[in-house]
């Protein structure tokens, strides 16, 4: 292989256009060589405005393209474990968007399968993990700058009451929970390198699109430590995570949707006084040179299938808590 990575893109889907292809694009050790889509006006359109070389009308011709080194699949939730196995049979590596796949049985079919392939490099997208800022607030926390963690609480929000939108769409995985309540779970387990021992969790759905358009969890952590979170598809859009310490607390302002050209900042309060950080960096861009790295330098991916199925366990468990209303181990 050569010092950069052919990359193929799987659809249309909004994320890669606004965000991952011109990362990809930007990186130091990558190029997007492919793009597949059975919108055939679209995607020759896409591939022109982007100066892709390639244009499938199906992913399995993409698949069969010898000089196409990584795939990245932005498909729906429904279709992430179906196009990811189907990627790593013709040997591809994969950067699948989260979540993963539907629910923790499909995120352990994946972990399980990969094994069978250990030339081949695959890790779920959570992008916000290699931001400066969260790398920052890791830091702060070793540090001891705000003692010992007590408590985190994250809201994420926007407005999408669109019924062909494929995240109001049952079938696809739609919901609050899997669009951005993954995100709210990821915080508090990266922050912490722990995972929750029980959760709780209320969740309101839409009567007409049957999918969750409201979910608050607790999540609680063996030493004594609870993360709170609500996220919503139906109300204005904000973010925000706090960390609570018996020392000091830390505000991210931008916890996900970081700007790729603009400031981002978090807050530091403690007996110190308040200090903020400003940080300026794309993140998209950031993970996809970490992916290609690890397929260069054949090294393992900075995060591996054992945390994005440990995070759809933690999905599944708010799920069932909700239904019955009672307190769930998550077993993890």
């Amino acid at each position: 292989m050569s010092k950069s990575v052919k990359w193929g893109v799987l659809s249309t889907a909004n994320i890669a256009l606004n965000h991952v292809i011109p990362a990809i694009n930007l990186s130091n050790n990558g190029k997007v060589a492919a793009i597949a889509s059975s919108n055939t006006e679209k995607v020759n359109k896409i591939a022109a405005e982007f100066n892709i070389p390639k244009v499938y009308n199906n992913y399995e011709d993409l698949f069969l393209d010898d000089e196409i080194d990584a795939i990245y699949n932005p498909l729906p939730n429904n279709l992430h474990l179906e196009y990811t196995l189907k990627a790593l049979k013709k040997g591809k590596h994969i950067l699948c968007e989260k979540p993963i796949g539907l629910n923790a049985k499909e995120a352990a079919e994946l972990n399980a399968y990969v094994k069978d392939f250990p030339n081949l490099k695959l890790m779920e997208g959570f992008m916000y993990k290699f931001h400066p800022q969260w790398l920052a607030v890791k830091e702060i926390i070793k540090k001891g700058d705000i003692g010992n963690v007590k408590a985190i609480h994250t809201l994420f929000s926007y407005y999408n009451a669109d019924g062909n939108n494929i995240r109001n769409r049952k079938e696809a995985g739609g919901g609050a929970l899997m669009d951005i309540g993954c995100y709210c779970i990821s915080y508090p387990r990266f922050i912490l390198d722990k995972e929750p021992i029980s959760v709780f969790a209320s969740i309101a759905h839409d009567v007409v699109f049957e999918t969750d358009f409201l979910t608050s969890g607790i999540l609680n952590f063996d030493n004594q430590v609870v993360a709170t979170f609500s996220c919503t598809t139906q109300a204005y859009r904000y973010q925000r995570c706090h960390v609570l310490g018996d020392k000091g607390h830390i505000e991210i302002e931008v916890p996900c949707n970081a700007p790729t050209s603009g400031e981002c900042k978090i807050i530091l309060n403690n007996d110190a006084g308040k200090k903020e950080m400003i940080f300026n960096a794309n993140q998209y861009q950031l993970q996809c040179e970490a992916f290609a790295d690890a397929i260069l330098n054949d090294e393992k991916v900075p995060f591996t299938l054992n945390d994005a199925e440990n995070n759809m366990k933690v999905i599944d468990a708010l799920l069932k808590s909700a239904k019955s209303q009672s307190l769930i181990n998550t077993e993890i």
